[in-house]
């Protein structure tokens, strides 16, 4: 008897932490803290090369700092990006700086990182051919095309409020890093 009400117990508590009826509306946040893994291949003088580190994305308005780290967690780059102005600092202090962060990204790592898109993709967004943003969800949007990038949403989780991307991949064809495949792993995400 003692063993029933047990598995019961359990049973009740794993119920109350799931979310009661639907999962609310989505609204796009202009402040966010996103950390996860990513990684890349890409082409570096005719050379495929492959790139694997975890990485924290914090947005808050006009202002996104991007932080890139090794798998083993060692800071490599931090990335600050503000209307007009991309700035660079490496592991070994070195500094760049450039009007765009995608040029700036496209010089120091060899591949572009697509910045802007990222401000909507993080959150299961597409803007569309009017600039307006579209709700991505499982249910609708599996794949699209956004400012050069293929991108496919591979699989989606949920907090306690809302649905969000969970895992997505993005492809790019460009003639300095040759056909670029950055996949993005979201393992914490924050509104607040």
């Amino acid at each position: 008897m003692r063993r029933l009400f047990v598995l019961a117990c359990m049973a009740l508590a794993a119920c109350t932490t799931l979310p009661e009826g639907p999962l609310g509306e989505r609204n796009y946040q202009s402040t966010i803290s996103v950390g996860g893994r990513l990684s890349v291949g890409y082409q570096q003088g005719g050379q495929p090369q492959y790139l694997q580190g975890k990485f924290r994305w914090q947005q808050q308005g006009e202002r996104t700092n991007i932080t890139l780290y090794s798998p083993l967690g060692q800071t490599l780059a931090a990335i600050e990006i503000t209307p007009g102005l991309a700035v660079m600092a490496q592991s070994d202090g070195e500094k760049r700086q450039a009007p765009n962060v995608t040029a700036l990204t496209q010089e120091v790592l060899g591949w572009p990182m697509p910045v802007d898109g990222l401000r909507y993709w993080l959150q299961g967004f597409v803007q569309n051919a009017n600039g307006k943003l579209d709700m991505a969800s499982p249910e609708s949007t599996h794949s699209f095309q956004s400012d050069g990038w293929r991108v496919r949403y591979v699989s989606w989780q949920h907090n306690a409020r809302i649905q969000y991307p969970k895992r997505f991949d993005m492809e790019r064809t460009t003639v300095e890093a040759g056909n670029i495949v950055l996949r993005l792993v979201i393992d914490d995400w924050s509104d607040r």
